[in-house]
């Protein structure tokens, strides 16, 4: 065998065959040439067609020396520095198995151990009965529109909905399909700068459940405290909210969560559900679409997201090292009362959310009264200041700040600085 280092330049005749494929992806080398890319000198990666295209780009840079930004996206949102750092090193090699959790089979001892650790932890730190069942699903949330009716909904009985914004427009829209329901709720009217007050929701006692959003995203608004509903149970919507504070599981019938913003990776979903309302599901819904089919076979129905339920699983030992949903919270209040008081502390910036429903997950705000040149300058001056993911959706404008568990202090001093010279500067 030849040694690394001594490795040559790659076959002439195989790079020829691969030109037009490396046309399009010049960065594909990095796998089809392993050894012109690791464990090599600098002269020799250089070599390759690409980083001669590319000179900016260091081909012996590790992760350790990668500049990482201060990352405010939506979602898929940062990952906790500590996790991606186990991810890496376990990468090639999982605890000694000789492969990645990419390769296991999903019927493996070893994966059926991180499965199980996945699910012991989060009902742990969240306090989850036993009468819950905890499942590790694909589909993202937005399958949970279907599937939460699907199984949830009973004859003759509608669904009471709270309207908040546009993750419960698409929620309502897959109930318009063919599920009866009824607005109990709804604050459109006000443009969705704040969620229902308690005189405004007209709840149902024959409802076979009430839904809502925990935390609205693209509206910046949050639930603080959750309605009372009686003997009606609460199948609510916590994609951009879970595991960010403390709550009563037993407050709800039913929680989903797409887990790319406060739990690991996109692919996976997260659904805890009182194993009770599994059982409303008619038996003739498709088996994969049933509750009941993923509870029996304990998220192994099928093959599930593997990887993503792994890294989830790292996710949540993050969270308990350090100090569990309680001390995150502590956290997560810290890093918006800092957010908030800087945009109140000036009418350079100006929060459209009334103050009662502000989201501490999803912070929202406008730039010099709404002027779209200065905000698409404030955005481009940020990410130059390696702030980035700071934009508001597409359909309201003006900025997003997503202050999720993995974001940090200093992320948020820094942003608080850059808000302070740029109002200076462009006042």
């Amino acid at each position: 065998m030849v040694a690394r280092d001594e490795v040559k330049e790659p076959r002439p005749n195989a790079y020829r065959a691969m030109a037009p494929f490396m046309a399009t992806f010049p960065h594909a080398g990095v796998f089809w040439y392993p050894e012109k890319l690791r464990g090599l000198s600098t002269k020799a990666a250089a070599t390759n067609p690409y980083f001669a295209r590319n000179p900016g780009v260091n081909p012996t840079a590790s992760a350790k020396q990668a500049n990482r930004v201060f990352n405010f996206n939506a979602g898929p949102g940062g990952f906790p520095l500590p996790v991606l750092e186990r991810v890496r090193e376990e990468l090639l090699d999982y605890r000694g198995t000789g492969m990645s959790v990419m390769e296991m089979s999903h019927r493996s001892p070893e994966f059926e151990e991180i499965l199980e650790r996945a699910e012991r932890d989060l009902r742990r730190l969240m306090a989850i009965p036993d009468d819950y069942a905890v499942l590790f699903l694909q589909g993202g949330g937005s399958l949970q529109f279907s599937m939460v009716p699907m199984n949830l909904c009973l004859p003759g009985k509608p669904v009471d909905v709270l309207h908040t914004g546009m993750w419960t427009a698409k929620a309502i829209a897959e109930l318009k399909k063919g599920t009866p329901f009824r607005l109990a709720g709804s604050t459109e009217a006000q443009k969705f700068t704040r969620v229902p007050s308690a005189n405004e929701i007209k709840f149902s006692p024959e409802a076979s459940y009430v839904y809502l959003c925990t935390n609205n995203t693209i509206e910046g608004t949050q639930w603080d405290s959750i309605p009372e509903t009686g003997d009606v149970p609460i199948a609510a919507d916590m994609s951009s909210d879970i595991a960010s504070r403390v709550i009563d599981v037993r407050r709800f019938g039913l929680i989903f969560a797409g887990a790319q913003k406060n739990l690991g990776p996109a692919g996976v979903t997260v659904v805890i559900v009182r194993r009770d309302l599994a059982e409303r599901a008619d038996k003739n819904l498709p088996s994969l679409l049933q509750y009941r089919s993923e509870i029996k076979e304990r998220s192994l129905f099928h093959t599930p997201p593997t990887f993503a339920v792994y890294v989830c699983g790292l996710v949540l030992e993050w969270i308990d090292q350090e100090g569990g949903i309680a001390a995150i919270e502590k956290r997560n209040d810290s890093k918006a009362k800092l957010l908030y008081d800087a945009i109140d502390a000036t009418d350079f910036y100006a929060c459209p959310v009334e103050k009662a429903s502000r989201s501490k997950m999803n912070v929202v705000f406008r730039v010099a009264q709404g002027d779209e040149a200065v905000e698409k300058r404030f955005v481009e001056e940020a990410a130059a200041a390696g702030i980035v993911g700071i934009a508001g959706h597409r359909s309201v404008g003006g900025m997003r700040l997503s202050l999720y568990n993995a974001v940090t202090i200093k992320a948020l001093e820094a942003l608080v600085g850059f808000m302070r010279d740029f109002e200076t500067a462009h006042r």
